[in-house]
């Protein structure tokens, strides 16, 4: 049997913004059909951690994970998950991402600083499914910034980039009208239980933040896609044959 390639390091954001009645809305977006991993698939922002993310980390301290998701999901949304930039900014900041400038000299031309303690560890997924691309992403919880507009979608890159609460993408999820792998799926099943960002940002917190390797049990005879019953998901089994298929 062949070995499964190494994971490679990534980081993924779930920013969440407060509605006046309702649950809160998450930073959703879909990705093309024609990408190496989940290809078409509702997914949040984030992307693999790379050099100039462990640049930026040291001049800027915190560290590089958080950097990236913060990164990807400019570069994939438009969306900068902190205060106090206005549209011109954010446009000048995202296309000199897009040129591969230096992250940390693009944030002290724009007069801001990112705010990484405002994100708080969520979940750590490492599936080992045999894809054509394995990650190790860690996920991030954050607050949107007040008077956050809407997304605009990475060319080539994300098909489409929207607001949306967790119970309404399951809903899409569930008619057949948008899939999702996996993780996706159960970490949406678990953030649909939150009535505010400060609910979640609370639960997250007390909770250990483990590496989820999902693994296959036969059930009956039937094999089923299993997660830890102890880490805050609703839902820890799913049967094989529509994991695969979603």
């Amino acid at each position: 049997m062949d070995e499964l390639p190494p994971p490679v390091p990534a980081a993924t954001l779930v920013l969440m913004r407060d509605v006046a009645h309702g649950p809160p809305e998450l930073l959703m977006m879909e990705r093309p059909g024609h990408m190496a991993f989940a290809a078409g698939a509702l997914v949040f922002p984030g992307g693999r951690i790379d050099a100039q993310d462990h640049a930026a980390a040291e001049r800027l301290g915190g560290d590089a994970a958080r950097i990236a998701a913060v990164r990807e999901t400019i570069e994939e949304t438009g969306i900068v998950p902190v205060s106090g930039l206005v549209s011109g900014q954010v446009e000048t900041l995202r296309t000199g991402l897009f040129a591969g400038r230096d992250f940390a000299d693009l944030l002290a031309e724009a007069g801001t600083a990112l705010d990484l303690a405002g994100l708080v560890p969520f979940a750590r997924w490492c599936p080992n499914f045999r894809e054509t691309r394995r990650f190790d992403a860690t996920f991030f919880l954050a607050a949107a910034p007040d008077g956050v507009g809407e997304p605009s979608p990475q060319p080539g890159e994300v098909t489409r980039a929207f607001w949306a609460s967790a119970k309404d993408v399951l809903a899409e999820l569930e008619s057949d009208r948008a899939h999702a792998i996996f993780p996706t799926r159960r970490n949406l099943e678990r953030l649909a239980r939150y009535g505010s960002f400060a609910e979640a940002r609370a639960d997250a917190e007390r909770r250990e933040v483990r590496m989820i390797t999902p693994w296959v049990e036969q059930r009956d005879g039937v094999p089923w896609v299993c997660i830890p019953d102890d880490l805050g998901y609703p839902v820890t089994a799913e049967l094989l044959e529509t994991a695969r298929r979603r």
